[in-house]
């Protein structure tokens, strides 16, 4: 099972679940912790072979990591907790996870708040995509995702992000890093999926005003679908809820504070 840490509030059996992106952590949410936790139970999870989620040699069979295949991790940590249904929020990557739990198992997720989301890859990040797959086996793979970070958080302002990142995916053993990178094939027809069809879940984006390759996409789709709303923070990149997590945090909470 995959590394989680809870925080229990007496007063709510509400709960609200936290999803990285890849190369990242649950030390990602450090800012969040306290503010849901007045509210909510929470949990944070370690993605596969991140954080503190460490491979297994029982693991190092596993060829081909699929976005069902890791979201079925989060559902058994769901399931061993007792958790029958949960808000979901994630960033990056982890919100393509929190959608894909949406399609297999709608009935656990309350609701969905999306930062930083990823629906739809524009022909600058298809580029970058095929450039690592290329490059992957060659070069570092710590140079590969330092450029990378550097191509999606490019401003002064994402400093701090780019280097949160960059920092954690050090931790990341190289195959890890190579199985998580060759997940990206799976990406286009999924996402071509997940635009097409509304799961009539509550849903919030929550987007950088300076995500530029992801924010253009998501604005068609909050329009496009009748179960999401949009916010976007302005001076703000593609982490959201680190380059600016105050605003991150009213923003989402008072999302929630209307369903409950």
């Amino acid at each position: 099972m995959i590394h989680y840490q809870v925080y229990k509030n007496q007063n709510t059996t509400k709960w609200v679940t936290f999803v990285h992106g890849a190369g990242g952590s649950s030390s990602i949410w450090f800012k969040q912790i306290r503010a849901f936790k007045k509210m909510f139970n929470v949990l944070l999870l370690d993605l596969r072979g991140h954080g503190n989620s460490k491979p297994k040699l029982i693991n190092a069979f596993d060829k081909k990591y699929t976005f069902n295949f890791i979201a079925n991790d989060i559902i058994e940590v769901l399931d061993f907790e007792k958790i029958k249904n949960s808000h979901f929020v994630g960033i990056s990557l982890g919100s393509i996870l929190i959608r894909q739990i949406a399609e297999s198992h709608p009935e656990r997720v309350s609701s969905m708040i999306m930062g930083g989301a990823i629906m739809k890859l524009n022909f600058r990040s298809q580029f970058l995509i095929r450039f690592g797959n290329i490059v992957k086996s060659i070069i570092p793979y710590m140079w590969l995702y330092s450029f990378l970070a550097f191509i999606i958080m490019p401003k002064k302002n994402h400093k701090k992000s780019r280097l949160l990142f960059v920092r954690e995916a050090k931790k990341l053993y190289r195959k890890e890093f190579i199985r998580w990178y060759k997940l990206t094939s799976e990406l286009n027809p999924l996402l071509r999926f997940f635009r097409q069809v509304d799961v009539k879940i509550p849903t919030l984006y929550v987007m950088g005003q300076e995500d530029y390759m992801f924010l253009p996409s998501i604005k068609k789709l909050a329009n496009m679908h009748k179960s999401a709303t949009l916010e976007v923070i302005p001076d703000c990149g593609h982490v959201v809820n680190v380059d600016k997590p105050s605003i991150f945090n009213e923003k989402t909470l008072r999302f929630l504070r209307k369903l409950n």
